[in-house]
């Protein structure tokens, strides 16, 4: 099952000071930090189809060497991307095209150069599955990533690309989304369905309690509330220059719905100019009409957004 709770491996206690031993952790030692070096490269064509060619990239990223798929669409012309994060899937059973390739695709059937990278340790990305607090390191990943497309883009692999880019993110996925987008002021849609909360406590509040029974987050949720607000991204939501488009289902099981309603409510305070939509009844992921009308959707907005 696609889940909501992405922290495998230890947890640190952070008393006093959020630094990590390696890694920055606040909101705004990220965006002190300068993300990309390297390039994004095609290591062989994964899938040609009517609409699009489907390409197995790697990139680099602390060291690293990350790997996903970019779809590519065939026809002629320079188009916006948008980078697709995936959510919590068991790493163990992680392959490159999962639950989330059917969003990716759908983006590149309507226009759109669709990346989505596999998170450290997933897949053939190197490294361990995220082990530092609040996902800090998948963040920087995506970070090095959208500045490699930046540079990148017009040339190389990347030579139908624009440098116009867009975030989507589905349940740990949007909370990296969101990460990203208050550090990088130059991401300009940010889709956000299912997705964690902006508050880091009530994340770790839910690893704890719900999702692991005491064995994950417990750690998180017990620094203290200044330090918890320097990592979370809704304290930050006055940096965003993205537009932002929500998605939630009225009974999704694993992030609840009031959280959503506590995002917009937050985008509201700030003046970020945003779209919530509710699926009633619908649950984590969407089948059916609701994921018709959250592709309609979705399509719509990075059109209007990216173009």
């Amino acid at each position: 099952m696609q889940g909501f709770f992405g922290s495998i491996g230890p947890c640190l206690v952070l008393l006093g000071s959020l630094a990590l031993a390696q890694h920055p952790a606040t909101i705004d030692e990220l965006t002190r930090q300068r993300y990309g070096g390297g390039l994004l490269s095609i290591e062989r064509v994964l899938e040609r189809n009517s609409s699009f060619t489907r390409y197995l990239v790697r990139y680099p990223s602390d060291g690293l060497q990350m790997y996903g798929f970019m779809n590519v669409p065939n026809r002629e012309g320079r188009f916006p991307v948008v980078v697709v994060i995936h959510g919590y899937v068991n790493p163990a059973a992680y392959r490159t095209l999962t639950y989330t390739t059917r969003y990716a695709d759908a983006l590149a059937q309507a226009g759109f150069i669709t990346l989505h990278p596999n998170l450290r340790g997933h897949g053939l990305s190197q490294g361990s599955p995220e082990q530092s607090p609040w996902r800090i390191q998948y963040a920087q990943e995506i970070l090095d990533l959208v500045a490699i497309i930046r540079a990148q883009a017009g040339s190389g692999p990347l030579v139908k690309a624009r440098p116009s880019i867009g975030l989507m993110g589905h349940s740990m996925g949007g909370g990296i989304a969101q990460r990203v987008a208050v550090v990088d002021p130059t991401i300009r849609a940010l889709l956000l369905y299912g997705t964690m909360h902006g508050n880091d406590l009530k994340n770790a509040q839910q690893i704890c309690n719900v999702f692991t029974n005491g064995l994950r987050g417990c750690q998180e949720a017990r620094n203290p509330p200044p330090n918890l607000a320097q990592v979370s991204p809704i304290n930050y939501y006055g940096r965003l220059r993205a537009r932002v488009q929500v998605h939630h289902g009225t009974q999704d099981p694993q992030t609840p719905y009031a959280w959503a309603r506590e995002i917009c409510a937050a985008l509201q305070k700030n003046r970020v100019e945003h779209e919530c939509f509710s699926y009633p009844g619908a649950g984590h992921t969407f089948r059916g009409q609701d994921y018709s009308r959250l592709i309609q959707r979705a399509v719509a907005f990075f059109r209007s957004a990216l173009n």
